[in-house]
């Protein structure tokens, strides 16, 4: 039996994809307190029932933990590739002097939580809270290709969430992100203080750049700019002389989502030369001449990740590129799995031209712009106002949800 089946034995599955993302186990289940299933998120009435069916597993599965040999745990210790994130809470000391501790208890606590829940998304895995700051690991215990972006959107988020918390005080957060070569692993202390330590200079880096960020901002170090690419928007903050560090460490802070369109565009400064696939660029040539001959053709390309699909995508484009065609390109995004329409949601802000700096009357005048060229109702243009999250009348409609979604196909495809 796994976690997921012990929670799908209580009707709380729900909570098993943040019980995996924390690393927690069937052997780590009785030493959880109820502040450690406060800190997951895990509701007042959902964790008094966990806490009797912890009680209710049988004695040996501590026991066989509490005898693993010493020996056997220093050697869950692993040098690896770690992204590392440092969050503060800005203003903490002034909240201690303005609240009664159980009032302060509450807003930290919602805080953590909503941090906690955040990064989950993102496969984060929360290592440690330290008062007012959570350090937060990508790349441990499970790896990525993308742990450093993951770890660029998931700060994001976070400012983005902690922003919208209903708390007594509106709260903001500071946050850096360094990516290297550490140690993590090694288990630190006992019970509910135990922790995964991480040896290296990462985690410190991490820590002082979140120093250096301003309220509401994110700031990461150059190891971490090089892996993102131009996936964001960022901003050279310049070499900076950082505690601790002998010499001056650049820095960048991450602005938003760059409006490149290609993920392989973003993460590759210049494309590699296209080595043993003429036959298939060859293939893919002859289609396009059906093609254009009136003969409409469709091309599945499929293969494994990094064989060179989104490259051989990318010759082709370059071969007809004198000849008069349009190209329409959406792209899915692993981050956006809950949103079926996420490709032609960014598609349509690419074609409007939003930048990050539009306000939202700025973004719905562009909006109505682009749209109005396909002389579309005004019920088609609040539907597309209501998908990209904008300002919208498409309530008033009064339509089913079944009579709403068909239109709002029907309005991409119109």
């Amino acid at each position: 039996m796994d976690i997921g089946t012990w929670l799908h034995g209580l009707g709380l599955e729900q909570y098993a994809p943040v019980f995996r993302d924390n690393a927690i186990d069937l052997e780590t289940l009785p030493d959880l307190t109820e502040t450690d299933l406060e800190k997951l998120g895990v509701l007042l009435g959902h964790r008094k029932r966990m806490l009797r069916a912890i009680g209710d597993l049988p004695a040996v599965t501590a026991l066989a933990r509490a005898s693993e040999p010493a020996i056997e745990r220093a050697a869950e210790a692993e040098r690896r590739q770690l992204t590392v994130m440092f969050c503060d809470l800005v203003g903490s000391t002034l909240l201690s002097t303005r609240f009664d501790p159980e009032d302060l208890r509450e807003i930290v606590g919602a805080y953590h939580r909503c941090v906690t829940e955040t990064v989950a998304r993102f496969s984060g895995f929360v290592a440690k809270y330290m008062g007012d700051g959570v350090l937060v690991y990508f790349g441990y215990p499970e790896a990525h290709e993308d742990d450093a972006e993951r770890a660029a959107r998931a700060g994001l988020a976070v400012i983005d969430a902690v922003g919208r918390l209903t708390t007594q005080e509106p709260l903001n957060v500071r946050l850096g992100i360094a990516t290297g070569l550490v140690v993590v692993g090694d288990l630190i202390g006992a019970g509910a203080a135990q922790e995964r330590g991480v040896v290296g200079e990462t985690p410190n880096l991490a820590a002082r750049l979140q120093a250096l960020a301003r309220p509401g901002t994110l700031v990461v170090a150059d190891s971490t700019r090089r892996q993102i690419g131009t996936l964001f928007e960022i901003e050279d903050l310049g070499p900076r002389s950082l505690a601790g560090f002998t010499e001056p460490q650049r820095a960048w802070r991450v602005i938003g989502e760059s409006l490149v369109v290609s993920r392989f565009e973003a993460l590759r400064s210049q494309a590699a030369s296209l080595v043993g696939r003429d036959e298939e660029l060859d293939l893919l040539l002859r289609r396009w001449q059906q093609a254009k001959a009136g003969e409409g053709q469709v091309v599945l390309i499929a293969g494994e990740p990094g064989i060179g699909k989104s490259r051989l995508t990318a010759a082709l484009s370059e071969r007809i590129e004198s000849e008069p065609h349009t190209r329409l390109r959406y792209f899915c995004s692993p981050h956006h799995q809950d949103s079926a329409l996420y490709p032609f949601i960014t598609q349509l802000e690419r074609a409007a031209r939003f930048t990050h700096r539009d306000t939202v009357a700025e973004k719905l005048d562009k909006l109505r712009n682009l749209l109005a060229s396909g002389t579309r109702s005004d019920d088609e243009i609040q539907l597309v106002a209501e998908l990209l999250s904008l300002p919208n009348a498409a309530a008033a409609l009064n339509l089913s949800p079944q009579r709403k979604r068909g239109m709002v196909f029907e309005a991409l495809l119109h």
